[in-house]
């Protein structure tokens, strides 16, 4: 076959969504509080289909299921890996995650190690990132006493920025920020503290007061990043995290630029410019907004162009 898996994905409403994903990438919203788009999802709360070639009209956990050979015959019951593109018209609720051990044992699904690439950040933008607590206790009484000044750490971002956010961290996205965001694939979520906003029925978000405090990494640890960037021309390959669960990366595509395969499959995220992949021969054409898999049988390709691209591939452990 030897053709990249192109995948039209599912948007999802949110209460602090917007419009950005239409006016920055050409998506058809729903309604004017999008704020998710699950841009390369096997999760059940929102598949991506498959859009050409051979399996055109396949939805991804099909095709993990059954097609095992696109994927290099990894193990593992689920697709491991999801990736979207998040629009936080306001601020995210304050939030945790889960790891895996706990999330299978109470959620029944995967645990949620997640990173985010900035798209875009309105000036004075900022994201909660880490805790001020010292023990568990601390945090329980900080939390119940709704001391959030005291207990939340907050950072200012901007464009191009780069986070990496384990289970166990305490994190929210700010408002006027554009995200791609590499996770797991799980959709559990703990709420801290919601900004005691309601939605449209008048009633205030439920909140995980117990879960949070169980699975919160106590003292916060701020992960160190080794961000490396290598030069090949006019185009680089910048490498974000190398993780257990997923590596990401920066491909900037000023002409051209070859590569050869160093993961049974590779998830690619064009998020600015246009160009062209070419693979096995074949050219397809690249603009802002697309998401494909390069799967198994794809030795190597070549981009070209004028692209910013994240790309990630499974870890080690996914």
């Amino acid at each position: 076959m030897q053709e990249p898996l192109f995948l039209k994905s599912v948007l999802q409403e949110k209460i602090w969504g917007g419009q950005k994903l239409h006016t920055v990438f050409g998506y058809d919203l729903p309604s004017d509080k999008v704020g998710e788009y699950w841009a390369i999802s096997a999760h059940p709360h929102g598949v991506s289909t498959v859009e050409n070639g051979e399996f055109s009209g396949h939805k991804l956990d099909e095709l993990w299921a059954n097609h095992r050979e696109l994927f290099g015959n990894t193990k593992g019951d689920v697709f491991p890996l999801l990736t979207k593109i998040l629009d936080a018209e306001d601020w995210l609720s304050v939030q945790v995650h889960p790891d895996d051990a706990y999330a299978l044992k109470h959620e029944g699904e995967l645990g949620k190690t997640e990173c985010w690439y900035i798209i875009d950040a309105e000036p004075g933008s900022e994201i909660i990132y880490g805790h001020n607590a010292k023990t568990r206790e601390e945090l329980a009484e900080m939390i119940y006493d709704e001391r959030w000044d005291d207990l939340l750490t907050k950072i200012p971002v901007k464009k191009g920025d780069f986070f990496y956010v384990p289970s166990g961290t305490m994190h929210a996205i700010g408002k006027g920020i554009m995200v791609l965001e590499t996770q797991q694939s799980s959709d559990t979520t703990y709420r801290v503290y919601d900004f005691d906003r309601k939605d449209d029925q008048g009633n205030l978000r439920e909140l995980h007061i117990k879960q949070s405090i169980d699975v919160m990494t106590v003292p916060a640890k701020t992960p160190e990043l080794d961000i490396e960037t290598v030069s090949y021309g006019d185009s680089s390959v910048k490498t974000f995290v190398e993780t257990e669960f997923f590596n990401v990366y920066e491909w900037k595509v000023r002409g051209s630029i070859k590569f050869e395969k160093n993961a049974p499959y590779t998830l690619v995220s064009v998020i600015d410019g246009k160009g062209a992949i070419i693979v096995d021969g074949k050219e397809y054409s690249l603009v802002k907004g697309q998401h494909f898999i390069l799967p198994a049988d794809i030795p190597s390709w070549e981009l070209t162009g004028n692209l910013d691209i994240i790309a990630s591939i499974p870890g080690v452990n996914a």
